[in-house]
């Protein structure tokens, strides 16, 4: 009898051990009673009920991903492609997520198609391409309202691949091909323009240089030579002065009259006007000159 009461004390202890349960970090238990929902284990140490309570669903509480397979979707101008979707969604209420839908991911998943269909039967194929950004904006304001019944909040929805047909994406790399070297054509144009403008200006500065160079030159020149025509000028004014003052003789002048009229006749005129004063100065000095020529013989 001692055995049977003892044996009987540790089986329950042993129960009552395994019915206590630890929740970790970032988890949650949804715990019913006798079939129906009863509570919300949050982290912590629990007791749970022999043959009363049972863990109906353990609920990871961390963000999640699920990566969904590629969905063929028409575009406003009938093109067919293939898209598949990323979703980043985290569980707000585990007991939302537990009793409001079943199979949630499969929900998810056939939401986010039908969602994308209408989506992009709403835009063309270049817009496709070029608003990703819209699209998974307003995929994921859909889908994060649809989802909050069932205790699911969406952070966020990314387009992963967007592959249109084999002859769309031919036709693509030929336009993308012929915009580069569209770009390039007209770049290197740009380039030979500014080089152009470049090379003229060059010139025009280089004529504008040497002309102001000549202009200089011939100022200074110009300068120059009115310097010495005016110094000439100064020095004859000069001499005049100082020969006035001196008060020269009739004779000493006409001597010097002689000398001019000698530099004058040096053979490079053609004609020449003798002063009426300078021709009586010559018949008398070649009288003189025959007086002196008498005397002599």
């Amino acid at each position: 009898m001692i055995y049977f009461v003892l044996g009987l004390i540790a089986i329950i202890l042993i129960i009552l051990i395994m019915n206590i349960k630890i929740v970790p970090q970032t988890n949650a238990y949804i715990i019913e009673r006798l079939g129906g929902y009863h509570t919300t284990w949050a982290v912590g140490i629990h007791f749970k009920i022999p043959f009363i309570d049972r863990i109906a669903k353990k609920v990871n509480m961390k963000e999640q991903v699920v990566d969904f397979k590629p969905q063929p979707v028409i575009t406003e101008d009938n093109v067919t492609m293939q898209i598949d979707t990323v979703v980043y969604y985290q569980i707000t209420d585990p007991k939302l997520f537990a009793y409001g839908v079943e199979r949630p991911m499969v929900a998810i998943e056939n939401l986010t198609a039908t969602t994308l269909r209408n989506i992009i039967g709403d835009l063309e194929l270049d817009e496709t391409l070029t608003s990703r950004d819209t699209v998974n904006t307003h995929m994921r304001a859909i889908l994060d309202e649809a989802t909050d019944p069932w205790g699911i909040k969406i952070n966020r929805v990314e387009l992963k691949n967007i592959m249109p047909p084999a002859e769309i994406q031919d036709a693509m790399e030929r336009q993308m091909k012929a915009e580069r070297e569209r770009r390039e054509s007209i770049l290197r144009a740009e380039g030979e323009k500014k080089s152009a403008i470049l090379i003229a200006e060059g010139e025009k500065e280089s004529a504008i240089l040497r002309a102001e160079a000549k202009k200089q030159s011939a100022i200074r020149e110009a300068e120059g030579q009115a310097e010495a025509i005016l110094k000439v000028q100064s020095a004859v004014a000069e001499g005049i002065k100082k020969i006035n003052e001196a008060k020269p003789s009739e004779g000493y002048l006409t001597i010097k009259s002689l000398d001019a009229f000698e530099k004058a006749a040096d053979g490079k005129a053609t004609k020449i006007i003798v002063p009426s004063n300078i021709q009586g100065l010559a018949g008398l000095a070649t009288t003189l000159g025959e007086v002196i020529k008498t005397k002599d013989a």
